[in-house]
């Protein structure tokens, strides 16, 4: 590609900042506007950056600098008719999880991209985390079924609760969050998912009497595998075992080891982070004793939150130079959120969901 694909940015929070800093540090890609309702998250940006053209609308935006590429980082309710807005303008799409609120939709907007022949990439940043896929490598090797064992939740306060609170207008922490590492148990088993229940507690009146900001889903996989991932948000969250990514199979486990997190669980780098990978092995001898040490791989030096930003916006720059067929990608972003959903209809019924 001889020129610069040129990339305008909404939504300047915590992502779409990391993401414009992505697109300004990469070669082959250029900052054609920065969009927000708040002059100063773009103000701030485009000084940081050297003068960025700053929009408070989006349609203003679009038509003013008719980009080659769009970054919604934006509230996920707003997801879909913005990435709808950006196909149809001719534009490449990256938008963060989860891709919309329905799973019509998301599967629409894929169908669209490929109509359109344009690029659609959904945020799961633990799929370029070098960590997280050799953790995901390693659950390969021990057998089947697994049990899945996932959580992240958040002691979240002042500025973070009020982003909390603003997310539960349209979704839970468990749909939210949860559509990360239902597709991390999908990459883990390889299986059909095909039935999911959940539970959960709405644990103040900040949010609406229809919302939930602590749930939990239990995943029923073709394969026997189960998994259980657990997110709440709030001032009143528990900082004990907030961070648990454990995976048991018949050969042994495999687990992130949460390294000193205490006092962290609202941290976005600690989101990601690994620290250190173990590794246990079940084989046994003829007196039923373990014969095989655990095994410890290091992975402090992996990326931080940025550098994580930077390898999916490479991944992206990839996919529109490349052409790099999305369809498999495209797929799991649709599958994740409809067993999401789907655990999200089965607290609202008190019924287990079967999966079709």
């Amino acid at each position: 590609m001889k020129n610069n694909i040129r990339v305008v940015v909404v939504g300047i929070g915590n992502m779409g900042r990391s993401h414009a800093l992505a697109y300004h540090n990469i070669s082959g890609f250029e900052l054609a506007g920065l969009v927000d309702r708040l002059p100063e998250k773009r103000e701030d940006l485009s000084d940081e950056l050297g003068g960025i053209p700053q929009f408070d609308d989006f349609d203003t935006a679009l038509a003013a600098t008719k980009p080659d590429a769009v970054c919604i980082c934006t509230y996920p309710d707003t997801h879909a008719e913005l990435a709808r807005k950006s196909l149809l303008s001719g534009a490449h799409v990256f938008v963060e999880k989860p891709l919309a609120v329905t799973v019509e939709e998301a599967a629409d907007l894929v169908q669209m991209a490929q109509k359109e022949n344009k690029k659609l990439v959904v945020g799961y940043i633990l799929r370029v985390h070098p960590s997280w896929k050799k953790f995901i490598e390693i659950t390969h090797t021990l057998g089947k079924p697994l049990v899945m064992r996932m959580n992240l939740n958040q002691q979240s306060s002042g500025t973070t609760w009020l982003t909390h609170l603003n997310l539960m207008k349209s979704m839970s922490p468990i749909v939210d969050c949860g559509v990360h590492y239902v597709d991390v148990m999908c990459q883990m088993t390889r299986s059909k998912p095909i039935r999911v229940h959940a539970i959960g507690a709405r644990l103040t009146d900040q949010v609406s009497p229809g919302m939930y900001n602590y749930g939990q889903l239990q995943v029923i996989f073709e394969d026997g595998s189960v998994g259980w991932y657990e997110a709440g948000w709030g001032p009143m969250m528990s900082e004990v075992s907030f961070f648990v990514k454990d995976v048991i199979g018949p050969k042994g486990c495999v687990n992130i080891m949460d390294a000193d997190k205490t006092g962290q669980s609202d941290d976005i780098d600690g989101h990601t982070q690994t620290n250190r990978l173990k590794i246990h092995y079940s084989e046994i001898d003829d007196k039923h004793e373990l014969t095989k040490p655990d095994e410890i791989i290091n992975t402090e030096d992996e990326p931080d939150h940025q550098g994580l930003c930077d390898l999916e916006q490479a991944f992206f720059y990839n996919s529109i130079v490349n052409d790099v067929d999305l369809r498999d990608h495209q797929e799991d972003a649709v599958n994740s959120l409809r067993i999401v959903l789907a655990a999200d209809e089965s607290f609202r019924t008190g019924k287990v969901i079967d999966l079709h």
